[in-house]
């Protein structure tokens, strides 16, 4: 069974209709010479002579679903009323259960219903096809045409037959809409034989004699004029509106009922008064017009001219013959002039598709305002309610919403939806919708399926019982409309090939049925939500990129050194994205020294937050060779200034990059630090007032050229509050401000700090930038601390190899001094070879020896020399040349750091107490001298 039948047939079984025989109300007052019928028997008379002598019945039903007129043999006709389908009877789905009938006016299409597929017990024998007739001025689904048939001589041609029927009705409509407008305007004509007329000067709003001239209106004020006409006409009670024009001037129109026949219409007619109450007209603002024609008439805004409606005189009231035509009612001004003559169903189209091109209007200026889905979805459900829908819900695939490419063309059955929006209005604001953030599942022959299914737009009529069935408990929106039948209409949201979800549109009841325009509308509202949503979709693609690219450039964890206490903060000037330029960083360095680091990359987005990154993997690069600051900087620098292509002549995004880089020695309690055109750091000391470190300035990275980079260097008293931040810190909105009183802003935030580093950080950036950063902001704190000289010990030695006993011997006191005396051995062989190599290699000078203790044991040997020490392969007969190599193997790490004279060779040890005894390390060390030959 087709899933469109099947859902018919569940949705027949809720409302429990008896599949032997239905009780079919009946209507008892239609109207035999209603528009529909006039335009429809001459059609269907024809349609029913093509199949004489077969067993085929035509039967006509209004878009209530009641039956109007029926044709067929005697013997089809008495089994039609033997299952009660007698004119007036109503074959909605509601009464009658599956029909073709109820199908067609239920998706407004045409559609074939098949013998068992019919509900009824009664016509199962029978294949019944049937067609909408459209009203051509809009589409309304005016009525439907059903031809049953036998089941055995059902033919494809018959379905042809009856679609040219039903459009050929849809003309004879079109045709009679004509003549009906005809008729209205014959009634006009004799109103204005029957009355004393003038001609209307528009522009000064004056009644002129016939010969007198008539100027047009300005165009703005045509337009005006007509639109309001139209929705007065459009009215159904509403009957007077002003309408304000230039020149003091006020349009006053009035709405007059028209009778002609069996054609309704309404008039309306628009006099002019002053505002300010004199009644004087305001001056005409065109030269006048050719004298009007003999008739009494006035220039309509088009320019044709159309009579003046007149209060009617005796005469003229006296005039009406028994059986003429009611004449418009014409009491009003004598100034009067007849603006729109229409049909209200005419005016309410016009109306319609002015509203519908407001509603694209709206939605084009209001949806996409900001690139989240779930908000872009609620902005669709909120421009359609109520103009076009009682209730909107939007569902999106699963994938769509994590931001995944949508698969091209339809999604699969099998497809998982959430509901992202769901909207009945503000009387529902603080009503709860239920579904909204859950997923939903939508079973094959449902209207909403269908849409998915075809990727088209579907209209249909749903069962408040048949959507609010499983998973009990938890609501659904459309329980906000009550119980009963809706209309609903369903519309793909489609956007470059891909089918993201659907929004599905509501109305109470079924008095409004969604019509071929509405369909149109459906479509373009949902094809311009669905690139709203994919654009959202694809920014929350590349904004997850850029938050995992973001992240995983700046540290995740700042290092504890012993050194110093930090903490930190970053702040993206653009929230949403959480991508810029500017770093932080610090670096654990020898000898328990820390290299702190603050940059700022010029610009933002995803290529700033990568040249971020670029530069900050070179930094901690050049930081393994224990550089000073101003080397480190100089190198920044080349390392800009070298362009991607030597023949291309474009620059490196990274030029005009900040730098401040500094590092802090525990030992000595010193900081030596160098920038690179970045604001200078500030200095808190125990006990002090907050100030500026004074640094030499050097120009930004890549445009340094050949001027140097300088330090200096300055004492840090333990407990000193160093603060390194970025230039964002200092900037106010659009980055204009007094940078002087900002930093004062920022030293006196300072001076009123706590202890804990955290606080202190939220204070600076609550003081300086409130509301959020106008520029990328990065905020370093470290407070340094000193390390205790009984942790420090240190030599001098003479450069000579008798030396080498005595330093060992001393290194070896000082670790049983410290309860250390597990790395007596690996200590007393580190220091005999570092220092023997100092006595060989490091020249004329003194030697220096020093341990410093903490969780491990570093040893720092120096010496005069700038040669740089390595590790080199020594050949099997060869007693030396493996000095280094064994300090390599005995020791976590080891390295050298330059000086303005000399270096220092440094080894570092972590104690372990499993480590193997000495005996064990004089056994490994003999093996390593071993000829393997």
């Amino acid at each position: 069974m087709r899933p469109e039948i099947l859902a018919s047939w569940q949705r027949s079984r809720s409302l429990g209709i008896d599949r032997e025989g239905a009780a079919l109300p009946i209507e008892s007052d239609l109207d035999p010479d209603s528009r529909l019928m006039r335009a429809a028997t001459p059609v269907l008379n024809r349609l029913f002579e093509r199949f004489s002598g077969m067993p085929v019945t035509v039967v006509l039903a209004d878009s209530r679903a009641n039956i109007v007129d029926r044709w067929g043999a005697p013997a089809g006709l008495n089994l039609m009323d033997a299952a009660s389908l007698v004119a007036g009877a109503n074959v909605d789905e509601r009464f009658m259960g599956t029909s073709s009938v109820s199908m067609v006016l239920s998706t407004r299409a045409p559609f074939v219903v098949v013998g068992h597929e019919h509900f009824l017990h009664d016509l199962k024998e029978l294949t019944c096809m049937a067609a909408p007739v459209r009203d051509p001025l809009g589409g309304t689904v005016r009525g439907a045409v059903n031809l049953s048939v036998p089941r055995a001589l059902a033919v494809p041609g018959m379905a042809l037959a009856l679609e040219e029927a039903t459009e050929r009705i849809g003309e004879r409509l079109l045709e009679m809409s004509t003549a009906r407008e005809l008729d209205l305007m014959r009634s006009f004509r004799r109103a204005r034989e029957r009355g004393g007329h003038g001609e209307l000067d528009l522009g000064s709003g004056e009644l002129s004699p016939i010969s007198g001239p008539a100027p047009r209106l300005a165009s703005q004020e045509r337009l005006m004029l007509l639109e309001r006409a139209v929705e007065l006409i459009s009215s159904t009670g509403e009957t007077f509106s002003e309408v304000p024009l230039a020149g003091s001037r006020v349009a006053v129109l009035r709405r007059r009922e028209l009778h002609h026949g069996d054609a309704e219409g309404a008039a309306v007619e628009v006099s002019f008064e002053d505002v300010r109450g004199t009644g004087t007209p305001g001056p005409a603002t065109e030269p006048p017009s050719a004298p009007a024609a003999e008739v009494a008439t006035a220039p309509a805004p088009g320019g044709r001219h159309v009579p003046l409606l007149n209060r009617p005189t005796k005469a003229a009231a006296g005039a009406n013959a028994p059986g003429a035509t009611a004449e418009p009612h014409a009491a009003g001004p004598t100034d009067a002039w007849l603006l729109l003559v229409g049909e209200p169903g005419v005016g309410r189209l016009a109306a319609e598709a002015r509203g519908r091109l407001s509603l694209l209007n709206e939605a084009g200026t209001r949806l996409g305002t900001t690139l989240d889905m779930g908000r872009t979805a609620e902005e669709l459900a909120e421009i359609a309610v109520p103009r076009f829908a009682e209730l909107v819900v939007v569902d999106l695939v699963e994938s769509v919403l994590a931001g995944e490419e949508a698969p091209p063309g339809r999604p699969r059955p099998d497809a998982a939806l959430r509901r992202v929006a769901a909207w009945a209005g503000e009387d529902s604001r603080d009503t709860p919708i239920g579904g909204v953030g859950a997923p939903v599942d939508y079973p094959a022959g449902t209207p909403q399926a269908r849409c998915l299914e075809t990727g088209q737009p579907v209209t249909d009529s749903v069962v408040t019982a048949a959507l609010t069935g499983p998973p009990p408990g938890r609501g659904h929106p459309v329980d906000l409309l009550g119980e009963g039948v809706h209309s609903y209409l369903g519309a793909p949201l489609s956007a470059r090939g891909s089918v993201l979800g659907l929004v599905g549109f509501y109305r109470r009841g079924r008095t409004r049925p969604y019509e071929q325009d509405d369909l149109t509308l459906a479509g373009e509202l949902a094809a311009r939500a669905a690139i709203s949503l994919d654009n959202a979709r694809r920014y929350r693609r590349e904004h997850h990129a850029s938050l995992t690219l973001q992240r995983s450039l700046l540290p995740h964890v700042l290092p504890q050194p012993v050194a110093v206490d930090l903490a930190s903060r970053y702040l993206p000037a653009d929230v949403t994205a959480g991508v810029g330029g500017d770093w932080f960083d610090a670096i654990p360095l020898s000898g328990m020294r820390v290299a702190l680091v603050v940059g700022d990359v010029p610009g933002n987005g995803l290529q700033a937050a990568a040249t971020m990154g670029r530069l900050r993997t070179a930094v901690r690069t050049l930081t393994g060779l224990d550089l000073l600051p101003e080397e480190m900087l100089a190198h920044l620098d080349d390392l800009v200034s070298r362009t991607p292509d030597e023949s291309a002549d474009e620059q490196d995004p990274a030029t005009g990059t900040t730098c401040l880089y500094a590092v802090y020695d525990p030992v000595s309690c010193r900081c030596t630090a160098a920038r690179a055109g970045h604001p200078p750091p500030a200095l808190l000391t125990p006990g002090g007032d907050a100030r500026l470190l004074d640094l030499p300035a050097g120009p930004p990275l890549g445009l340094g050229g050949i001027h140097p980079y300088e330090s200096a260097t300055t004492d840090l008293p333990a407990g000193s509050l160093l603060t390194m931040y970025t230039d964002g810190l200092l900037k106010e909105s659009r980055g204009y401000g007094d940078t002087d009183a900002r930093t004062g802003q920022l030293l006196a935030s300072l001076n009123r700090a706590g202890p804990a580093l955290e606080d202190i950080c939220d204070r600076v950036t609550d003081t300086l930038v409130p509301g959020g950063p106008h520029d990328d902001v990065a905020l370093l704190l470290a407070r340094v601390h000193a390390l205790p000289e009984d942790r420090v010990a240190s030599w001098e030695f003479p450069s000579d190899s008798s030396v080498v006993a005595r330093a060992r011997e001393l290194s070896r006191a000082q670790l049983a001094a410290w309860g250390m005396p597990e790395l007596q051995f690996n200590t007393g062989l580190v220091v005999s070879e570092l220092v023997t190599n100092a006595v060989r290699y490091g020249g004329q000078g003194p030697i220096g020896l020093r341990l410093l203790r903490d969780d491990s044991l570093i040893c720092e040997v120096s010496d005069r020399s700038n040669t740089s020490p390595r590790i080199r392969r020594a050949a099997t007969t060869e007693e030396g040349g493996r000095g280094l190599y064994l300090v390599a193997q005995f020791t976590k790490s080891w390295g050298a750091r330059y000086m303005p004279q000399g270096k220092t060779v440094w080894a570092e040890q972590v104690p372990q107490q499993e480590e193997a005894a000495a005996e064990t390390d004089e056994q490994a060390l003999l093996a390593m001298f071993d000829d393997p030959g």
